[in-house]
């Protein structure tokens, strides 16, 4: 698996050519290696030659001594237009090959050095060249070439040694750098991308671009681009598919709106009561509720729900709005409340689209118990959690029928109730999804239902994507 990835791959690449470049500096480096050697040869055998020149008789054990010690068989010194023998010892065979070291070229070099690596018989060979500190015309000297062969082994193994080792380390190092500059921005694209997949409505999984590199970023700002036509598209789509559904949801809230305002305007021309005080900044707040979804109407018209504006906001607030209205619209069939939401907590939220998702959940939970012509009681409940804020609506009514459990959040098949068309969980449903979070039904049946509210604290960035 990892060689198949970008890191694994590039790792191979770089130490695959680190690996070539020096093999082409290795033959190179193993010619000079050799004619080093040979001139090393020719600089001991000039060394020995001059002890017999400053002796004219010298010991015969000391002769082969100086040549072993020269590493050659003879050694022959031209001076002032004269060849002098100077020393001389048996030779194992005769002489295959002559090279002259005075004026080489290269590739000359490089060919007599691959010929030596090829060859692993032992020859003898003269070897020409100019002697150290002008002492002479030329030398010339008889060796034999194994030595010579053993020790460019030798050195080559250790060139190719420490080529690995080089081409290893910089592989690795570039490695790293790939890792940290390229494949885990990508990777942070591609975990952004993932993340938006699970969830096109969630305005939070939309990119931001922050990556520094020029390329990366181009990519991150054409994603986001893209998913931002995306998500207009399908909402249009949506939209257009399903203009009936969209058409009854306005209906749906805006009745329900109305009819709160309808009940506290009646309730005022009926009474004297100075309690009109009381009542009437309900009847303003509704009315007001009714001009901002009429506002949204006509946004919703043009395929745009409006992305949810993430203020914090006390939730007890919006609690006792939702349970007043309530109250107000259920008169003398309202059931018992119970309100266990800290009046300190606070939380990041839409306030109007939350009070439509609480607003949808306490009507849906009143209406079935007034269905039972029996008193109830209804809970709402907030805790605060490391990660989420979770609310919870529950009733004690008699649960949810078996049509509605098949369909729950679908618009005009969920409805729990005799001519409810299910919109109110269907709105309910989507507008928490616009927050990043998520309804869902906790339990239901003859002890009542639960509806759990989760949303979450966080805010999604490219980094925490790519965790």
């Amino acid at each position: 698996m990892f060689l198949r990835s970008l890191s694994g791959r590039l790792l191979i690449l770089t130490a695959v050519f680190v690996m070539l470049a020096e093999i082409l500096i290795f033959v190179p480096s193993v010619a000079r290696f050799r004619e080093d050697y040979l001139l090393l040869r020719l600089e001991r055998a000039q060394i020995a030659s001059l002890a017999l020149l400053a002796n004219d008789m010298i010991d015969a054990d000391l002769e082969v001594e100086l040549l072993e010690t020269a590493g050659v068989y003879n050694v022959v010194l031209r001076r002032d237009e004269i060849r002098q023998l100077v020393l001389s010892s048996p030779i194992s065979s005769p002489v295959s090959n002559t090279y002259d070291l005075r004026d080489p070229g290269a590739w000359v070099l490089i060919r007599d050095a691959l010929r030596c690596f090829v060859n692993s018989d032992n020859e003898v060979i003269r070897v020409i060249g100019d002697p150290v500190q002008e002492a002479g015309l030329l030398i010339e000297v008889t060796m034999d070439t194994q030595p010579m062969r053993a020790a460019m082994i030798d050195y080559g193994l250790r060139i190719l040694i420490l080529s690995a080792v080089i081409s290893v380390i910089t592989a690795f190092m570039l490695f790293l750098a790939v890792r940290v500059f390229l494949v885990k921005p990508i990777k942070g694209v591609v975990s952004a991308m993932t993340s938006y997949a699970e969830a096109p409505e969630d305005a939070r999984r939309i990119i931001e671009p922050t990556a520094g590199v020029t390329e990366l970023r181009d990519a991150e700002v054409a994603l986001q681009s893209m998913q931002t036509q995306l998500t207009g598209a399908l909402r249009q789509k949506e939209r257009l598919a399903q203009l009936g559904g969209a058409v009854a949801k306005v209906s749906h809230d805006l009745r329900n709106i109305l009819t709160t305002a309808q009940l506290l305007t009646d309730r005022m021309e009926r009474s004297d009561d100075p309690d009109v005080r009381r009542v009437l900044p309900r009847l303003l707040n509704s009315i007001a509720r009714a001009v901002s979804l009429c506002e949204s109407t006509l946004a919703f018209g043009k395929a745009e729900e409006p992305r949810p504006s993430l203020n914090v906001v006390m939730l007890a607030n919006i609690v006792e709005d939702v349970v007043e209205n309530e109250k107000l619209a259920a008169g003398a069939q309202a059931p018992r409340f119970v309100c266990d939401v800290p009046a300190t907590l606070t939380i990041r939220a839409d306030p109007e689209q939350l009070y439509r998702v609480l607003a949808n959940l306490v009507r849906n939970a009143r209406q079935a118990l007034t269905a039972t012509g029996e008193a109830g009681q209804i809970s709402i409940k907030a805790v605060e959690n490391v990660n989420d804020w979770c609310i919870e609506v529950r009733d004690t009514g008699p649960g949810l029928p078996g049509k509605a459990l098949e369909h729950l959040f679908q618009p005009f098949q969920g409805g729990a109730r005799k001519g409810g068309s299910g919109l109110g969980l269907a709105i309910a449903a989507e507008l928490v999804r616009g927050h990043g979070g998520e309804l869902s039904l906790r339990e239901t049946g003859g002890q009542g239902t639960t509806f759990q509210i989760l949303l979450p604290k966080s805010v999604i960035a490219i980094e925490d994507a790519a965790e």
